[in-house]
Order: structure tokens, then sequence, then C-alpha cells
């Protein structure tokens, strides 16, 4: 049973919207592209103060939301909730360095790629170096696959053949990191939206790990929309200014963003004062198109009206 409430008539304005992009100068986008669109009766912050069996569940459709793709530093999202599993199990030590790296690697800056590779050695015990021999290379990699394990052991269906291993990168990897990266196609980070889709909802209704936990989390992926930060041209509040013409001036959202080269990332929950609360994932693959590079604020304008 899937975590949110098929809706036909979002299903046909999600298909009719992929159509019209791809007539409007994207040909083939629809099979590059992977959304999932959600809709809320209230705020998923007043969940966490009510009983889970009380829960109504949202209402939604998809367009290839199970497809798995490569996320850029979307896969942050994963690692950020990874790290405060593994805090709550008492794996790591609660240390102003972790916490500094957890917020660098999700709030709304280039992407920060030092921080991410940090919570990644962190998590799984392993660090980036020259290349190793093999008995040591398997144990490296088995290690390397912790969070994969701890994904499997939530149960979720949307998260089945989900990878998340790899560190993000500038310029590509080097040494070990290069080995696993090129040595078998598997090790490639994927996601699909349906299940970026489940772990946000989660994480903004306090039903994952812990409330304190969530809470934490929410904090760290609110961004900025208007105000004195309304200036930033980071990949996450493009995203955040394409929709404030259509939001009320106190409009919030909370997410995470990626572009890289072609393709365009993004997840965020949004919640206004005039529209139900709502929670839109994209995934794209990108070849090169001229009409590409404003393609996550139109999907996000026209899912808003």
């Amino acid at each position: 049973m899937a975590f949110y409430s098929a809706d036909p008539a979002m299903g046909q304005r999600l298909a009719d919207l992929v159509r019209a992009l791809e007539q409007e100068g994207r040909p083939g986008l629809g099979a590059r592209l992977s959304i999932t669109w959600l809709r809320y009766p209230e705020s998923l912050g007043n969940r966490d103060q009510r009983e889970s069996s009380s829960l109504e569940a949202g209402s939604g459709a998809s367009w290839r939301g199970g497809q798995l793709r490569q996320p850029g530093s979307l896969v942050n999202l994963i690692y950020l909730v990874a790290c405060e599993a593994w805090l709550q199990r008492q794996l790591l030590r609660d240390e102003p360095e972790l916490r500094r790296a957890m917020a660098a690697m999700v709030q709304p800056a280039a992407s920060a790629h030092g921080a991410t590779g940090l919570v990644v050695d962190l998590l799984s015990g392993t660090t980036s170096g020259p290349s190793l021999p093999q008995d040591r290379f398997n144990l490296w990699k088995s290690q390397r696959a912790l969070v994969n394990h701890w994904l499997e052991t939530l149960g979720w269906p949307e998260l089945v053949g989900w990878n998340a291993c790899q560190k993000t990168w500038v310029d590509g990897p080097y040494g070990r990191e290069l080995d696993f990266h090129s040595a078998d196609q598997g090790h490639r980070n994927l996601l699909s939206t349906d299940g970026t889709a489940r772990l946000l909802e989660a994480v903004m209704a306090g039903s994952f790990i812990s409330p304190p936990a969530c809470r934490r989390m929410q904090s760290l992926l609110e961004q900025p929309l208007g105000g004195k930060n309304a200036a930033h041209t980071t990949e996450i509040s493009k995203l955040a200014e394409s929709l404030a013409p259509g939001l009320a001036a106190n409009a919030r959202i909370w997410g995470k963003a990626s572009w890289m080269g072609e393709a365009r990332h993004a997840a965020a929950y949004v919640e206004t004062e005039a529209g139900s609360p709502m929670i839109l994932i994209v995934l794209s693959e990108g070849e090169p198109c001229p009409r590409h590079e404003g393609l996550l604020p139109e999907i996000a304008g026209r899912l808003m009206t």
C-alpha cells in the first residue's frame, strides 16, 4: 500500500504538465523526468502532536516516481537523516564538527562537498585515499554499504534499490574513491522521487527517529524566501524565488536542491496560508536543451497554481 492516497485528478494534471513541457521545446523529457507531488489537508507539523493512527494520508500522484536516478547532492538528505539515526543509537559522538558538517551539506549555499565527505566517513568508518589491496578494499566497500543496510531495515517499499554510499564531488573522485565509483555501476548513488517524498514527509511530520531529531533537521532544511535572504542565487533559493510570486508573504519552504550539469533535482515541502501544504520532489536527468535551466521553476510554478 502506498504511503499516500492516489488522486486521479492530480495524476492527470501531472501527465498533462509533462506533455506540455515536452511540446514546449523539451522533446523526450518524460523519459528523463521523475516527479512526486503530494498535498495534505493540514500542516505536517501538526502530526507529531497526534496519534499515528489518527493521521490522514496525503493525496497525490507521481510520474515515474519509482524510477531510480542519480541524485547529485540531494543524497545529502539521506546522510542527514542517517546521522540522526546513528546519534540516536550512540554510533556517533555528538560533536560540534559533526553538527557543522550536517548543516553545511544541506543549507542554502553551494553544496559543501567537504562536509558531505566528512559525514560519509563518519557514517561508514571509511576514508578516502590511495588505492587499496584487494582484501582491504573489499572490507572498505562493505563498510561503505552501511547506510544502504540501514535503509533496508526500514522496510519501506519506496526505498527498494536505493543506493547512498558515494561522496559528492566537484571534479571527480581519485584513488580508492575512483576505484569504488568506476569499477561497478551498481555503486552509483540512486534515489527515487517516491522514496524521497516519504522520507521528507516523515521528517516534516516529526515521525522519524524522534521528534527532537526531526525538529533539528527541519531547522536545517528551512530555506529563505524573501526578506534579507531573497537575493541569494544558490540552488534551493532559486526554486524558492520562483515560487514567491504565487505564495503569501509568510509562505515557508523546507528542502534541498541539486544542480549538476544538465540535471535538475529538488525536494521541497511548502506551506502557505492560502493553499494546502505540498511536497514536490523532482529528479531530472539532462541532455543539452536550451530550456532545461528553467525546468524546476516551471514545474513548481504550474503545480502551485
